[in-house]
């Protein structure tokens, strides 16, 4: 049985990477660093230099910013220097308007912003800011390994912020000595006293609202309205299984096309909150579970993402759809009535469909994507309550579920480096924007 301080450390962590969200977290991260780089340099800087990561760049050059019509980096970054606040986090952005938009636009057309790969840098986020004025001065600030993790401030000379970035593997919370396991993320979703965990119904409440107001617009792909009209409901039926895939993706759908829709975040990303909640949401309504039960399922659900995503980094080649979903796969999994072993299963099951998914960027298809993985989570449900799953003797599972988890892991963060390489160039040389 965990201790109250195991509890206490695993409480934190769950708080740490489940946050609110306004618009794609990459550019979002880069006009937070945008906004506390002007912040630093005390006026609105007459030229800014962004140097960021592949995995940054690949993130973000192709997603909708919230309340602007527009698409990509530079806007994020002319608006994080023009109305960003830093004390806002990934929400930098919360106060934009109409005028802020022309004044951004302006202030792209000026050509006062450079965009540019660093080069030789192990992290795979890293966004690195220089902003400038007329006279001379200079501020910069560098957030790297988390989405509003700051490691470096300096104005002009004088150093003000300067933390190593701190590699490991990551796979315990950041205090004390927890390790998590499939086990332990079980154990701690079901059998922790439940007024510790209704903070995660924050969680089902934004996405709730998102998935709900996509359907008033017409955002990205329409992925999610499709699916709920007529058409979608002739050929996918009206069952459980279609609602869940139309929930999930008209939040998706408003999220990548710029809609001005906060939501809940899991590791740093939107659509994995989004992925991790609105399938088990969802399912729980339908099925009449309680709402105790909805509770430490999605405590399960989140919790399971930020589990493998601790092996994984916060980016990687691996789409973070298999993750989120994986985790929605045990959530559903425990409301059908499933114990630990079947949980497991649905792990496995899993694992062995999504483990190849590519991320080829932040976008609007991004709900294409986050529809396959969360199909197969209900797929893989279903076969592990019937304690159906897929076997050691295939491909990449191991009877030890926390080996198929590493497995997994270790292909998304260091065998598909060559992958990301390949995509990042073809998207890069396909339409040069980052210029």
């Amino acid at each position: 049985m965990l201790n109250d301080l195991q509890r206490n450390q695993i409480i934190k962590l769950i708080k740490q990477e489940v946050v609110p969200a306004m618009g794609c977290t990459e550019p979002m991260a880069v006009s937070l660093c945008v906004a506390k780089a002007t912040e630093t340099l005390g006026k609105r800087p007459a030229r800014i230099e962004a140097l960021l990561s592949a995995n940054i760049l690949k993130n973000a050059m192709g997603v909708g910013i919230p309340g602007t019509g527009m698409v990509g980096l530079p806007i994020a970054i002319a608006l994080g220097a023009l109305i960003g606040k830093s004390e806002y986090g990934l929400e930098v952005l919360r106060e934009v308007n109409e005028a802020a938009v022309k004044s951004g636009q302006q202030y792209i057309d000026e050509k006062r912003i450079s965009i540019r790969l660093k080069e030789n840098i192990r992290e795979k986020l890293y966004i690195e800011i220089l902003a400038s004025d007329e006279d001379g001065n200079n501020a910069t600030a560098i957030i790297a390994h988390d989405h509003t993790h700051f490691i470096r401030i300096t104005k002009n000379s004088e150093v003000l912020l300067d933390k190593p970035i701190e590699y490991s593997n990551e796979s315990h919370s950041d205090e004390g000595d927890c390790p998590l396991t499939l086990r332990t993320v079980y154990e701690f979703a079901t059998t922790s006293p439940i007024d510790e965990l209704e903070f995660i119904n924050e969680a089902r409440r934004l996405n709730e609202r998102a998935s709900h107001e996509a359907l008033k617009g017409n955002y990205g792909h329409s992925l999610g309205k499709t699916l709920s009209r007529p058409l979608g409901r002739g050929i996918m039926g009206d069952s459980i299984f279609s609602h869940i895939l139309s929930a999930t993706s008209s939040a998706c759908d408003a999220r990548m096309a710029g809609a001005p829709i906060p939501v809940m975040s899991n590791s740093g990303s939107g659509n994995q909150g989004i992925s991790c909640t609105m399938p088990v949401v969802v399912f729980a309504e339908e099925n009449h579970n309680t709402k105790e039960e909805l509770t430490r399922a999605l405590i399960l659900s989140h919790l399971t993402a930020i589990y493998i995503k601790q092996s994984l980094g916060k980016l990687s080649a691996l789409c973070g759809c298999v993750v989120a979903s994986t985790g929605s796969s045990c959530g559903i999994t425990y409301l059908m009535g499933g114990n630990y072993e079947q949980v497991a299963y649905s792990v496995k099951n899993m694992i062995a469909n999504l483990a190849g998914m590519v991320c080829d960027g932040a976008k609007p298809s991004c709900a294409l994507k986050v529809t396959s993985g969360v199909s197969t989570a209900v797929l893989s449900a279903m076969l592990a309550i019937q304690n159906r799953y897929v076997t050691s003797v295939e491909g990449l599972i191991e009877d030890d579920v926390d080996r198929c988890i590493h497995n997994l892991t270790r292909i998304g963060a260091d065998g598909m480096n060559e992958t990301d390489r390949m995509v990042l160039d073809i998207m890069t040389h396909k339409q040069n924007r980052c210029q």
